[in-house]
């Protein structure tokens, strides 16, 4: 058999130091198979200073038997490897014969924080290996990079330092959204996908054409709300550190502290075209902010033909764990309210998400074994995702609005509402993420993204750097048809309600009157 490793020269480590201990990385799927073992040792020069054995825990991802599994899957995440990092490793191979067990030395740091990170390097190129989308791993030896990567860990004597490597190594893959970030930014990430947060209320993001730091919303009745922060606003500093070059995960620590406390804030107004006008400085208090991703509000709507109905208006802003719940409570309320439409906002709904919560808010508008979302797996086969017998606890007309600032989760809500002939799509382009990710916990506390599908929408149609198109671009000049309704233009000059004076709000409330005057109840 071809050796796995045909660029590695092989020689013995220098017999006077310690016998190197090994761990397994096995996997319980191919233990009726046939085994073999090959020992190869690395050629490294320096000591080994090994660490005694400790036990191997695993948790392997199931083989899914449908697309539902799949995605159940993807939404939990998948329990990493757990070995110790010492000398030797014992990695097992699939193939579709046999598997192998392949045990390769290589150089155990005397920094005991850099050994901690090298074991981490482990469990992240293995999880990359038996799950990363692409299987050439953008055309390079993986086996290879794992050995680099150690031999270049092992002088090091920083944790940081260290980590920077995996990211590096992570990197050579050629997919941004495969990465690992450290424990106390996962901590961050669970904390914003469902549950409450010490904090201001701010969500923040970079605006890609600027680079800066800008304000995507407040949470409603939080301290930057209740300071008159806005969307839009730019973050310029936070307690008295400029923002440059500061990512918004680094600015949302920063921000996030023990309730009691608070933190100063400089913000730059975005009614304010000036770079020096309209800059202020906040004391913010630190509180516990409850982190609902859905935000409502009824609004009274006059139709052409002089009708008064209720148009119920739904911002989510995030998917987390609540949202299929809150989404599915709020429209409950809204039905016996006696709304007679909706528009759903989408819009600034960012990349970080669940693709299973989006999944779940999709069923509440659709009915029957509707395909939600396709993905594709690394060996290129399609997998759709169907409902199983649903029921929409609505059949209104339902108009969706999206932007740039739609990403991931909020274009797989949008395409499955769209595709399937439910909902009209109002505003700007979206994102173009088309990739899915499972979220793994490493044995440090630590976090692995990893790309392991790609998604299409029911209608087959990519999504990724492509983004998806709306049926009805956000402008206002959709609203001045030659002869438009003078309710409607009277409406449009005299709103004094910020949603009202919003140009997608109108738009879509034009084309749910439009469905209305058709008959048509998506």
């Amino acid at each position: 058999m071809d050796s796995l490793f045909p660029n590695l020269e092989v020689s013995p480590i220098p017999t006077k130091y310690p016998k190197p201990t090994s761990f397994l990385l096995s996997s319980p799927r191919f233990s009726s198979l046939k085994t073999r073992t090959i020992t190869k040792k690395w050629n490294v020069s320096m000591p080994c200073v090994c660490s005694s054995p400790t036990p191997v825990e695993k948790t392997e991802p199931k083989s899914h038997s449908s697309g539902q599994d799949f995605i159940k899957s993807i939404g939990k995440g998948v329990i990493g490897f757990a070995a110790a990092a010492t000398a030797l490793a014992s990695v097992c191979y699939d193939s579709p014969a046999f598997a192998e067990s392949v045990t390769v030395a290589f150089p155990v740091s005397r920094a005991s924080e850099v050994n901690t990170v090298q074991r981490t390097l482990v469990e992240a190129w293995g999880l990359i290996r038996e799950t990363f989308i692409d299987p050439t791993f953008n055309h390079q030896d993986w086996d290879l990079k794992l050995q680099q990567t150690m031999v270049e860990m092992f002088p090091l004597n920083s944790a940081d330092v260290a980590y920077t490597k995996i990211s590096g190594m992570l990197s050579t893959l050629g997919d941004p959204f495969t990465r690992i970030i450290s424990p106390k930014e996962y901590q961050s990430f669970r904390i914003g996908s469902g549950g409450n947060l010490q904090g201001v209320g701010i969500f923040i993001n970079i605006e890609p054409r600027t680079g800066h730091l800008v304000v995507l919303s407040c949470v409603e009745g939080s301290p930057a709300a209740r300071a008159g922060i806005h969307e839009g606003d730019e973050l310029i500093e936070i307690n008295g550190e400029r923002l440059d070059g500061v990512d918004s995960e680094a600015a949302a620590q920063k921000l996030r502290g023990i309730a009691g406390t608070s933190v100063k804030v400089k913000v730059h107004s975005a009614m304010e075209s000036s770079r020096d006008a309209g800059i202020r400085e906040v004391n913010l208090p630190r509180e516990y902010i409850k982190l609902s991703p859905i935000s409502s509000t009824v609004i009274p709507h006059k139709t052409p033909d002089g009708h008064l109905t209720k148009t119920g208006y739904v911002k989510l802003s995030a998917f987390s764990q609540s949202a299929a719940i809150d989404m599915a409570n709020t429209i409950e309320d809204m039905e016996t309210q006696g709304v007679q439409s909706y528009i759903l906002d989408l819009r600034n709904n960012p990349v970080r998400g669940l693709v299973k919560a989006g999944l779940d808010v999709a069923q509440i508008w659709l009915d029957g074994d509707e395909t939600l979302v396709n993905t594709i797996d690394r060996n290129g086969n399609t997998l759709p995702i169907n409902m199983v017998d649903g029921h929409a606890i609505t059949h209104d007309p339902l108009v969706v609005l999206v932007n740039e600032g739609s990403a991931s989760a909020s274009e797989i809500l949008a395409g499955a509402l769209h595709d399937n002939g439910r909902a009209i799509l109002v505003g700007h382009k979206t994102f173009g993420k088309g990739k899915i990710q499972s979220v793994t916990e490493l044995h440090d506390g630590s976090a692995l993204f990893v790309t392991v599908a790609k998604y299409l929408s029911p209608a087959l149609h990519d999504i990724d750097q492509v983004g998806i198109l709306p049926d009805v671009q956000c402008t206002t000049d959709m609203l001045n048809p030659p002869n438009p309704p003078k309710d409607l233009l009277l409406k449009n000059k005299s709103s004094t309600s910020s949603l009202e004076a919003d140009s997608c709000i109108m738009v879509a409330e034009h084309e749910l009157d439009i469905q209305e005057s058709r008959g048509t109840a998506s």
